[in-house]
């Protein structure tokens, strides 16, 4: 979760704009661009309305800058061991990351610089990573004390297994970028100032298959983290029937048999 920064609150947190289905959100609190109880707020409340919003598909997360993607917490906020403080950041943080994690489209971290503690949690919490090359990646909590408490020690364990997660997080190493693709950490790795553009563009590719299939596509593979695969495949059975109530599914069915490109209703 954290890494020390003091938080800027004159500007705006989380900065968003539409680019066609996506939604690209800019973490924007230089000059670490650290999380804040109102940040991760915003964060979980965008999310959420973009959850609602039929007209996204996919959302890119990046930083502010050229030097860090997030440098996780602000460690002031912790300073005093205050335990109502730290039990308070902690919800807001496992709130903010866990409805990202369930957001129902396509989520994507474009990691330009550092991804540190939190930072690096928020990008465990998409479903794709491209990092830039000069990119460096950690969990270094135990280091004052703490552990990573919004989902680093689970996500970071379902993506490298449990040896490079020890690794990781109980000995302090820090992972750059080609060694972060040779352990499965992330999907790709981009030239330095590459990663927004490659984000959006795989992004805008999600437009090509039915937004329904991907929403239940994605609650299935997620299911394997924690059930067994006999539930798997049952589930994986009842949500195919679900799409037969959808719009989409006649559609995609349609325009190919048709040969036009599909029309998707996200519905």
């Amino acid at each position: 979760m954290p890494m020390s920064q003091k938080a800027n609150d004159s500007v705006a947190a989380i900065e968003m704009k539409v680019i066609g289905h996506v939604a690209q959100l800019t973490m924007n609190n230089p000059p670490a661009n650290t999380w804040t109880q109102d940040s991760l707020s915003q964060l979980k409340t965008i999310v959420e309305s973009l959850n609602h919003d039929k007209n996204i598909y996919a959302l890119v997360l990046t930083g502010q800058g050229e030097k860090f993607f997030s440098a996780g917490a602000d460690l002031n906020l912790f300073d005093d061991g205050d335990k109502a403080v730290a039990s308070t950041m902690a919800k807001v943080f496992g709130e903010a990351f866990e409805v990202l994690s369930f957001f129902r489209g396509v989520s994507i971290a474009a990691i330009n610089g550092y991804a540190m503690g939190g930072g690096l949690e928020v990008a465990l919490a998409c479903d794709i990573r491209i990092a830039e090359r000069q990119a460096v990646l950690a969990l270094p909590e135990a280091k004052v004390g703490l552990l990573p408490c919004a989902g680093g020690t689970q996500n970071l364990t379902a993506l490298v297994g449990e040896g490079w997660a020890k690794r990781i997080i109980l000995c302090g190493e820090q992972i750059k970028a080609e060694q972060a693709l040779n352990i499965r950490l992330v999907e790709e790795v981009v030239e330095q100032g590459q990663s927004l553009e490659s984000a959006i563009k795989l992004a805008e590719s999600v437009a090509n298959q039915s937004p329904s299939s991907v929403t239940a596509c994605k609650t299935l593979i997620q299911i394997t983290r924690g059930a067994t695969q006999q539930h798997g495949l049952v589930k994986e059975r009842d949500l195919f029937l679900d799409l037969f109530d959808t719009q989409d599914q006649k559609e995609g069915v349609q325009a190919f048999l048709q040969k036009r490109k599909p029309e998707w209703k996200n519905g």
